[in-house]
């Protein structure tokens, strides 16, 4: 596959733009019938395999969370979401888009990345009716022996 071919894909599949990469093992948390189907076809595409759901018992590379207002604590879920992935994993926070029902304020999506120990990056729109945060737990410090 030619750069360019892969520039395109960057630029068309949101998985890709969203970090998600082959054989990863992606576990998705918080799915209803209101999720972005589109979306997770698209990151079962560049995984190549199905997303793992809430009752996989093994440790994941990265977390699709869907999340919204009334789900309950976020900074939990986090928390909750964190013991499922490897250090230096990542969660994919999804959230419902300004004026759509269960709508997060940026505000609290800080609040609750910093309060469960994660980084987040910036808020992309990821569909029409979803918005994304990619989440990044911190890499372990290598001990020295």
């Amino acid at each position: 596959m030619s750069a360019t071919a892969d520039h395109a894909e960057e630029r068309t599949s949101p998985a890709v733009r969203l970090g998600f990469q082959p054989e990863q093992v992606v576990q998705e948390i918080g799915y209803d019938d209101d999720v972005d189907q589109e979306l997770r076809e698209s990151i079962e595409e560049v995984i190549g395999s199905d997303l793992v759901d809430e009752d996989y018992d093994d440790v994941a590379d990265a977390v699709v969370l869907w999340f919204r207002d009334e789900d309950g604590d976020l900074t939990d879920a986090l928390v909750d979401a964190t013991t499922y992935i490897e250090e230096g994993g990542s969660i994919l926070l999804l959230t419902p888009k300004t004026g759509r029902t269960g709508y997060v304020e940026p505000s609290d999506i800080s609040e609750a990345a910093t309060t469960a120990g994660l980084s987040a990056s910036k808020s992309v729109s990821v569909g029409k009716d979803w918005s994304g945060s990619r989440l990044v737990t911190p890499k372990a410090a290598k001990s020295k022996k």
